[in-house]
Parts: structure tokens; sequence; C-alpha cells
């Protein structure tokens, strides 16, 4: 077992996590407007809908891959070039901008199923663990379905300790963000070398 590459996971998912997008974003609205339980449910639900996608790597690209190695390099090679695609669609978009402006008052079940069902019904997250998972497997004894749900886990218990901090912290953040006017600027930049760091990370990876 190589935990080197498993502590590389939880660095990544920690760099993605903190990284606004919309998902994290959702979250600090909830947690400034309503307060830190609303944004707490709405990650939870977040973070239920991503063992689904986790199950659909595991079940789908464990079969695949298994014993092709020409295939899983071009599943690697796919996953870098997506998350440069991603990056370059920031680099083109305009600064990031928070608005605190309609955002409705929901139950925490509710939010909780929203999340869940965000996550879900979004076919960029399957496509996006399908090309973040497998420059990350760590284990030639554990089969890749294993190691994908290991990776799935990991990577709901680091996304979700963040965006629950977030959710905490949201009057803190938010307060700094609309007080800052050039931070939007610098959070764009972090998600093109969040990105940009990954894909590199997965193309040069020996896996």
């Amino acid at each position: 077992m190589d935990y080197e590459v498993l502590f590389a996971f939880i660095g990544a998912t920690a760099a993605l996590a903190v990284s606004p997008g919309p998902d994290n974003v959702y979250v600090l609205m909830q947690g400034m407007v309503h307060g830190k339980k609303y944004g707490l449910a709405t990650s939870a639900g977040l973070m239920s809908g991503c063992l689904v996608h986790t199950t659909l790597l595991a079940l789908g690209v464990s079969a695949i891959i298994k014993g092709n190695d020409q295939l899983f390099f071009g599943i690697k090679l796919f996953g870098a070039l997506y998350l440069f695609y991603l990056a370059f669609k920031v680099l083109r978009s305009g600064s990031l901008k928070i608005s605190d402006t309609g955002v409705p008052k929901k139950s925490l079940m509710q939010l909780f199923k929203q999340g869940f069902i965000m996550n879900v019904l979004n076919p960029k997250v399957t496509i996006f663990f399908l090309a973040f998972f497998p420059a990350f497997l760590f284990s030639e004894e554990l089969g890749t379905a294993t190691q994908f749900y290991i990776l799935g886990l990991l990577f709901i218990l680091v996304s979700f300790s963040i965006f629950g901090l977030i959710a905490i912290l949201a009057g803190s953040i938010s307060r700094y963000l609309f007080g800052n006017p050039n931070v939007g600027i610098a959070l764009k930049w972090l998600q093109i070398l969040v990105f940009v760091g990954i894909g590199l990370y997965i193309l040069l990876s020996d896996k």
C-alpha cells in the first residue's frame, strides 16, 4: 500500500474543496444568510451524493480498466486534459462574484435533499471522479473497486470537513470577501492553479 499516494490524494482533495466553486459557494451563502447549521445540512447532502458517483465509478471503471494498461493510460490522459479544460474555462470567465441575494430559506431536510439531488443529477461530478480517482490507486493487493470506495470515502470526509468549516465560518469569510475587491481575481487564479496542478500530477503519475 502506497501511503504517499493516499496523502497526495488527500492534499489534492483539500485543495479542490478550498478552491472556490459552485458547491462551496452555495454552502457559504446558506451559512452566511441563514446560519451555520443550514450550511452544514447543504454540505451533508452534497457529500452524500458523492457516494452514488463513487459507486458508478467503482462498478464501471474498475471492470473496464482491469488488466488493460493502454485503456488505463487513456483514462489518465482524459483526466489530465479534462482538468486542463476546466482551468481554461475558469481563465476565460470573469473574476468570481459572490452575492447573498436570492438565497431562499429552506428547512434543514430540504437543504439536505437539494444538496443530494444537485450532486447526484450532475453528470459533471461523475466525469470529474473519472478524471481524478484513477491516478491515485494506491495498492496492488486491494481490488480496484475497493480502492475507489476508499478514495471516495476519503474525498467525502475531507471535503465535508472543509465545507463544514466554510459553513461555520461563513460570516467571517463573507465579510472578508465583500471587503476586498481584488479577492475575486485571486480566487479565480487559485482555481486555475489547482486544476492545472492536479492535471499535471495525473499526467505524470506512473500509476
